[in-house]
């Protein structure tokens, strides 16, 4: 094989990791939860999606863009993140609040369900 041709397949076997790499850690829920997320509507600006926790229950861990959440019901979460570091958050039925992007496990600590609306932006 010629040197151009290794060089060329070199760089493309680069390329093919890196978008390996990157899928890897993206996480998308509706990929690795599709029990608890699915897509409503998705355009070339947002994505958005129905989320549902049972009580107690907890989802493997994800990641989300820059994104908006509406609460369908009350709220009484725990994230967990890559790091360790966890977290607890409420919410009452009707709120909305912004989240930014971030890599997380969520658990449903509630003792109903956990529903929400979740309106993720495209860059």
């Amino acid at each position: 094989m010629s040197y151009p041709k290794l060089f060329t397949a070199g760089i493309l076997a680069t390329l093919l990791g890196v978008v390996f790499v990157v899928a890897a850690n993206a996480q998308d829920p509706v990929q690795v939860d599709p029990s608890h997320y699915k897509v409503l509507f998705e355009n070339s600006h947002v994505r958005v999606l129905s989320v549902h926790y049972g009580p107690h229950e907890t989802g493997p861990e994800h990641s989300h863009p820059n994104s908006v959440i509406v609460y369908l019901s009350d709220a009484h979460v725990k994230y967990t993140r890559p790091n360790g570091k966890s977290g607890e958050w409420n919410a009452k039925k009707g709120d909305a609040r912004w989240a930014p992007a971030d890599k997380h496990k969520i658990q449903n600590v509630g003792d109903g369900p956990y529903e929400a609306v979740l309106i993720e932006l495209k860059h």
